[in-house]
């Protein structure tokens, strides 16, 4: 009884959790399966190592901040056949990470470019990569707030800090110069130390009424596309169809119940005669 506490006692104090809690069943199958010490250890810690890796990986996922946890196996290629399915499934196994190379998703609104993007940073927790999550605009109101606290280099080093900034919206909604300023400043220093990853609905052309700067707008696209992959989105929308299924279903539901085209129910009360 008493080794049994004090095993319990220094399995906490060594912080591990899946041994303390499965140490009793797996030694009692490895007892009816008649195997020795050394394979009754090497599944205890293989047990614990698994468990380990799983809680790291949720808490990459966690601290990722993705506003909407989407996989690539929920995207429909069929839906946007632009999307160049071979090169998606090629940047899934992380390599680009590795190789320090950037990712943008270009294409109109609803095509599923911030599903992709998501999906990428999903992939890249799972392996084992810190990946944050930013819409441009919250990045940029934040990066302008810290730096009116005098946190800005704070800041700046927690992203320095990721392997994956996923870049979400950017040409939405025009910067300030300060803003843009700061957005150029995180992109600079992403160049060939971290992968970006950015969907935008603007040609590069264009961004320049985004950034407000011909220089800047210049210096940021070279630094961005030397090492880029480019995929287009320009589908239809997913938005717009779901918003015409739900319509289609709610106009169906309403005559199956007798409402009027217009959504009326029809009135099946008897008049009585005067």
């Amino acid at each position: 009884m008493k080794s049994e506490l004090l095993l319990k006692h220094y399995l906490k104090k060594l912080k591990l959790p899946t041994i303390l809690r499965e140490y009793k069943s797996i030694a009692d199958n490895c007892a009816k399966d008649n195997i020795g010490y050394s394979e009754f250890l090497l599944r205890l810690f293989e047990r614990e190592s698994l468990d380990r890796e799983k809680r790291a990986a949720e808490r990459r996922i966690k601290n990722a901040k993705f506003p909407v946890l989407k996989t690539i196996d929920t995207f429909d290629f069929a839906l946007q056949p632009s999307v160049n399915e071979k090169l998606i499934r090629e940047l899934m196994t992380g390599e680009y990470i590795d190789k320090k190379e950037n990712i943008l998703f270009a294409g109109s609104s609803g095509t599923g470019k911030s599903h992709l993007a998501t999906a990428l940073g999903f992939a890249g927790c799972s392996q084992g990569r810190k990946v944050k999550f930013f819409t441009v605009r919250e990045l940029v109101m934040h990066l302008i707030e810290t730096t009116e606290q005098r946190q800005l280099e704070k800041i700046l080093k927690q992203i320095e800090r990721l392997d994956v900034i996923i870049l979400d919206e950017l040409g939405y909604v025009p910067f300030t110069k300060t803003g843009s300023e700061l957005l150029f400043d995180i992109i600079s220093r992403a160049y060939e130390r971290q992968s970006l990853i950015i969907t935008t609905n603007l040609e590069f052309e264009c961004w320049v009424n985004i950034f407000g700067c011909e220089r800047l707008t210049g210096a940021l696209l070279d630094r961005l596309t030397h090492r880029i992959h480019i995929i287009e989105a320009n589908g239809p929308s997913y938005r717009l169809m779901q918003s015409k299924k739900r319509l289609k279903g709610r106009k169906e539901l309403g005559q199956s119940r007798g409402e009027d085209p217009g959504g009326q129910a029809e009135d099946k009360r008897q008049i009585a005669p005067e």
